[in-house]
């Protein structure tokens, strides 16, 4: 592992690395040190998903007011590059002020109190990145004036330095993620902002680098706010989608506990931070709290929504038959989403579009749009207005459509796509990456797969009375093995399990039984009521 205090030292690092590997992924975890099992898991996702993953460390004091704890924010630095070695983190970038902002930025003066050096930046020498004021007047806005705009800033240059792949965040921090977002979607950077889960400590209180400055009764006092966010969860999941209602349950919930001075519980749209009266499809419902001198936040997202169940797995597990009739089985839409890639594919056969010619695909259907019924019963697809239900199958599109799947920018396009369509949830949707990158928080995640013999035994059945029947079963095997490597090994999202999915091997088992197994687990995990 590479530790690198200067940004020539890590453009040289990474433009090494990409002259290497040119098509090479990179996963940024920003942080400000401190390092906890929260900061562990985005490394943890980083790692899984990148080539290389690299952890910034920089407290900025751009995102402190004149009265935060800046000087007293905990730092170290020994400690962090230990965690990160055994993470796995293949380089730590851990500059100063003065390599961040540059000499005529920073000043440093000395107080006779604390005999400590004091950093302060000036803005007025520095171009400064302003998010809309209205998501930054919300919320923690309220209580720390120009926060986000020093936030903005110093994320802005790490995107600009490092210019990852992919940068992640914890949902913990809902308010700078949605501020995050909107930056990288009106610079048009890119890059793309993962969210990851918030990680809690037994108590259910959500792990920060300012827990510890809590004594152990405070952490305890302090776990009230996760139970206040459950009181409110329980209140909306009743029924009641009022705003009005969850707050009062959330209230009520902190009051019991005097010790924690509630400083704000608002109910605001995820994306936009807009406040909300009654929470139609998502609303973030955000606390913060102070106990003692140290300030707490933490949130939970209410989902107005049917359910989404996510099927992943490698080509020839019968994902495409098993969906659909699950779908069926369990009155949920169904989203084709191999179907969508092929559409995509016919269109570039259609219009003479050369596949291997990204740019000009990503030209054509950037001017596309896609209709199809979500009925299971239903296979209707069309594009541009013209119904390609059958055309799409055809065994041209059938075999390009994987080298069109490969391309990031047909795959930006249908995943934005595909998360339009589970909006409001109850659906249930196939493919490679569904549990793992298009529905991360969809209720059940399903890993369906069968053994490299036993796929490539229903491909030789299915291939009987066609053109293709003559081939071996040996080559099939070898056939379906290499399209497994290829799945599970490409740059843009690549084929695999996701953490929380369950795995149901189908190599003896029965399509009704597999059936019977994907409905148990729904009634199981989500319940009836769904």
């Amino acid at each position: 592992m590479r530790l690198f205090t200067t940004i020539a030292a890590l453009r040289c690092y990474l433009n090494l690395q990409k002259s290497a590997a040119p098509h090479l992924t990179v996963g940024l975890v920003p942080t400000m040190g401190a390092l906890h099992a929260g900061h562990l898991s985005l490394i943890q996702r980083a790692r899984q998903e990148n080539a290389i993953a690299l952890v910034s460390i920089f407290v900025n004091p751009l995102q402190f007011g004149p009265t935060e704890d800046f000087q007293d924010y905990p730092r170290n630095i020994e400690q962090d590059r230990l965690l990160c070695e055994q993470a796995g983190v293949d380089a730590i970038f851990a500059p100063s002020a003065t390599e961040m902002f540059g000499n005529q930025a920073v000043e440093r003066t000395e107080t006779e109190q604390t005999a400590q050096k004091q950093i302060e930046i000036h803005l007025s020498s520095l171009t400064q990145v302003v998010p809309p004021p209205a998501m930054t007047s919300v919320l923690c806005g309220k209580a720390r004036p120009g926060h986000f705009q020093g936030v903005a800033a110093i994320v802005t240059k790490l995107l600009s330095l490092v210019q990852p792949t992919k940068a992640y965040f914890g949902q913990k921090d809902a308010q700078q993620l949605a501020i995050i977002r909107k930056l990288v979607l009106d610079f048009n950077l890119p890059v793309e902002i993962v969210a990851c889960p918030i990680v809690r400590e037994e108590s259910g209180l959500a792990m920060s680098s300012r827990n510890q400055y809590l004594t152990a009764e405070q952490k305890q006092q302090a776990s009230v706010l996760y139970r206040a966010l459950q009181q409110a969860s329980e209140t909306f999941a009743s029924g009641d989608r009022t705003a009005a209602a969850a707050l009062a349950a959330a209230h009520a919930a902190v009051a019991e506990e005097p010790a924690v001075k509630l400083e704000y519980a608002e109910i605001v749209e995820p994306d936009t931070l807009t406040p909300l009266q009654v929470v139609e499809t998502a609303g973030l419902l955000a606390v913060a709290a102070r106990v003692g001198s140290t300030r707490l936040i933490d949130n939970i997202i209410l989902r107005n929504r049917r359910p989404i169940v996510a099927i992943d797995g490698p080509a020839g597990a019968g994902k495409s038959t098993v969906t659909r009739l699950a779908a069926t089985a369990l009155n949920l839409f169904y989203l084709d989403t191999g179907a969508m890639y092929r559409a995509l594919t016919w269109l570039a056969l259609k219009t003479d579009t050369p596949i291997s010619d990204e740019c000009a695909i990503a030209e054509l259907i950037s001017s596309s749009y896609l209709e199809y019924n979500l009925d299971p019963a239903s296979k209707m697809l069309k594009i541009n207005g013209e119904d390609v239900t059958e055309a799409i199958r055809s065994l041209e599109v059938t075999s390009r459509v994987s080298e069109m799947a490969a391309l990031p920018a047909v795959r930006q396009f249908l995943v934005e796509e595909q998360r339009r369509c589970g909006t409001k949830g109850g659906i249930i949707a196939e493919g490679r990456d569904i549990g793992t990158n298009v529905f991360p928080d969809a209720e059940l995640k399903i890993f369906l797969t069968a053994s490299v013999q036993e796929r490539s035994r229903r491909r030789l059945l299915e291939l009987k009375d066609t053109d293709r029947a003559n081939i071996s079963l040996a080559q099939l095997e070898q056939d379906i093995a290499l399209r497994d490597e290829k799945d599970s090994t490409r740059e843009v999202a690549p084929l695999r399990k996701a953490a929380d999915a369950v795995e149901i091997q189908t190599d003896n088992l029965t399509v009704a039984e597999v059936i019977d197994r994907i409905v148990g687990l729904y009634k199981e995990r989500i319940g009836p009521k769904s």
